[in-house]
């Protein structure tokens, strides 16, 4: 199996041991991702709208790096801490797709890395 790691200065770098995806044949594989500013290294959690924006740019980010946008996502998973915030963070996520939207389930969790209220990763296809 081949894999090429895709990283880009246009979404956080990793905080663990994980890359920030990996390529394999047409398949990418995007890690979740929260609202961290990769410019200044800051949460982004003034409100649940916002937030979700973020988490959104910094998967462009990863996509663009792969020659990809949100028209190649197969499957999103979404961590939400709140599933009362699901309408708000349902209304950002769904502006980022033209239609043809993938694949996804929304899960409630107890706790997400640095306190944050949702995580969003992706699969997608070239």
């Amino acid at each position: 199996m081949e894999k090429q790691i895709i990283n880009t200065k246009n979404a956080p770098a990793p905080i663990g041991p994980y890359n920030q995806a990996i390529l394999s044949g047409n398949l990418l594989f995007v890690s979740g991702q929260i609202a961290l500013n990769p410019d200044n290294n800051q949460l982004v959690l003034d409100d649940i709208k916002t937030e979700t924006h973020q988490v959104m740019k910094n998967l462009n980010g990863i996509l663009s790096e792969a020659g990809m946008d949100f028209d190649n996502v197969l499957k999103t998973t979404i961590f939400i801490m709140n599933m009362n915030d699901f309408a708000q963070i349902n209304e950002v996520y769904g502006s980022y797709f033209t239609g043809d939207y993938p694949a996804r389930e929304t899960v409630q969790v107890a706790a997400l890395p640095k306190g944050v209220n949702v995580e969003i990763s992706v699969i997608a296809s070239k």
